[in-house]
Parts: C-alpha cells; structure tokens; sequence
C-alpha cells in the first residue's frame, strides 16, 4: 500500500509548484522587455532610494541560496566572495536560514560541511525571486518614465531626432523607448543629446564637449 505524505508536506510542495508557475510566466515577460542586469538594478535603486528596494538581507538570502542551490559544497568563503561580504555576514545569514528552516547542515567531513535546501527554502528562494522580477519590471517602468519625459521636452522644442551620449541596460532601455516614440538616433551635430549618466536621464541641448 503507497504511503501518503504528510498534508503539510504536500501544502509545501504545491506551494512551491504554484509560486514556480508564476515565477516561469513573469520570466518570459521580463525578456520580451529586455534585461536589466542585477549590478545595474542594485546599482539604481541605491541611487534613487526608493520603495521598490528590496531590503539587503533578502537579497544576500536569495544570492545564497542560489549558490547552495548550484554548488552544496560552497563554502562560507566562496559564499562571502560572491556576495562581496565579510565571512561573518554569511555566517550570520547561514545561521538565520538555519534556524528558520531554509537549510539544513551536514558535515561530510572533519572540517568541512554541506548545506542543503529544504522544501521551505526553495519555497523561500521562489518567492525572494519573483519579488526581484517584480523591482526590475518597477525599475523598468522608472527609467522609462524618465526616458518619456526627456523626450517630451525634445519634442516641445520641435525636434524629432536625438543623439545619445551613454551606454548600458538603461541606455537600452532608452533607445527602446525612442522607437516607441518615433524619435530618430542621428548622429546629427544639430540635435540634442539624451544623456544617461549614474542612472539619471537628461537632455543636453549642446554637447559639453563641444
């Protein structure tokens, strides 16, 4: 006779199958609007200093657990190496995944020691992921916004074309946006510049340089 699993066992598990089947859908979304990497986005909104930020401790909990995910022999040292840490601070965060359940410890040997994921904690890195997604599609809609704006002001002044001065997902994000627009990327003497330069959109209506 098949054994049942535990009710609760199986409330994790269909937990975690349904938070995966929207995490799948908001991945496709997220490249049909073309990708802004994690430097930039952690880059950006310690700029901007806004609530779409997702507090530091989740984000190093998500950045664990997906090496732990990857690689159950990473040590705390590798660990503090990819986040750019202190080992202290990866303990300290081991120690609280520990606790709550995430992740299990096991010691294969004398002196070294493999850490497990447990359902709770996959259920955990799902939902810590979807939450990053979703900040990148905020910090997506920000920079268009500033994108839209800038070109308002171009289209005020009666131009129709732009130069662009910067590079980078957010200079991508700005070119996408001119061709939403119909605003033309010359390299026209004449037009003005859209800048994009530590995260911030401008227009320049004469090149500094000049």
């Amino acid at each position: 006779m098949l054994s049942r699993a535990p009710v609760q066992e199986q409330d994790t598990w269909g937990t975690l199958s349904a938070t995966w089947g929207t995490l799948s859908a908001t991945w496709g979304t997220l490249s049909a609007l073309d990708r802004i990497d994690r430097q930039v986005y952690n880059s950006a909104v310690e700029y901007w200093h806004t609530p779409m930020s997702i507090p530091p401790e989740n984000n190093r909990d998500l950045v664990i657990l997906e090496q732990i995910e990857d690689d159950p022999d990473a040590t705390q040292a590798s660990l503090a190496s990819r986040l750019g840490v202190a080992v202290g601070t990866v303990n300290w965060h081991l120690k609280r995944l520990v606790d709550k359940g995430y992740v299990k410890v096991r010691r294969v040997e004398r002196r070294k020691l493999r850490y497990i994921i447990t359902p709770e904690g996959l259920a955990l890195r799902a939902r810590l992921t979807v939450d990053f997604i979703q900040t990148q599609f905020r910090l997506y809609r920000e920079v268009r916004q500033q994108a839209v704006r800038a070109l308002e002001q171009v289209r005020e002044q009666g131009h129709s074309s732009i130069r662009m001065q910067g590079e980078g997902d957010l200079a991508d994000v700005c070119r996408l946006t001119c061709l939403e627009q119909n605003i033309a990327i010359v390299e026209d003497g004449n037009a003005p510049i859209i800048s994009v330069k530590e995260y911030k959109i401008r227009v320049l209506w004469e090149d500094p340089s000049e």
